[in-house]
């Protein structure tokens, strides 16, 4: 028996970000990284030798990806229009399913033996990434909504719904099913 899949963003969505330039999402890729890594002091140097590792982050549902270097003196993130070919590491899946890896709300093995998330590369590295997030106990919409500083409680609830509104879009999006 196959588990529910992953909810995936509407294809309007996807299709709509197309044409958009990827240098406005560099400087708020930064600062959340740079706001999680502040909130979660030492979550790269659990990867060990695996720090200074290239993952490649590619949400199938979005016409980009993400290259996550993080090297735990200064790690970074950057949106590209698709992955290198020489990056090591790929990690590829829905968006709502990358981002619920990260503050727990989807299990990494379910993902990967229901198929809804794809790894290709050092598994090893993955893993230890995976186990880093893990310990962190990473928030994304609270470390994001820190860098409101004292307006932080307001971009929360801001941040929270938007990410409930995508949540809910793309759970419309996978109940409708096509009839052929």
């Amino acid at each position: 028996m196959r588990m529910p899949s992953v909810p995936r963003l509407p294809w309007l969505i996807g299709r709509s970000m197309q044409p958009l330039p990827l240098a406005p999402l560099q400087l708020p890729l930064a600062l959340i990284l740079r706001s999680v890594v502040a909130r979660h002091s030492n979550i790269f140097e659990r990867l060990g030798p695996h720090a200074c590792k290239r993952f490649g982050i590619e949400p199938t549902d979005l016409p980009f990806a993400f290259v996550l270097e993080p090297h735990p003196r200064r790690p970074t993130m950057t949106a590209v229009r698709s992955l290198p070919d020489d990056i090591p590491i790929r990690i590829a899946g829905p968006m709502i399913g990358l981002l619920g890896l990260v503050d727990g709300a989807y299990d990494g093995d379910a993902l990967f033996f229901s198929r809804d998330l794809v790894i290709e590369g050092d598994v090893e590295a993955v893993l230890a990434l995976r186990n880093a997030l893990d310990d962190a106990d990473v928030d994304l919409v609270a470390d994001a909504a820190a860098l409101f500083g004292p307006l932080a409680p307001l971009g929360q609830r801001l941040l929270g719904g938007a990410l409930s509104r995508l949540k809910a879009a793309a759970g419309a999006q996978e109940g409708s099913e096509s009839w052929n």
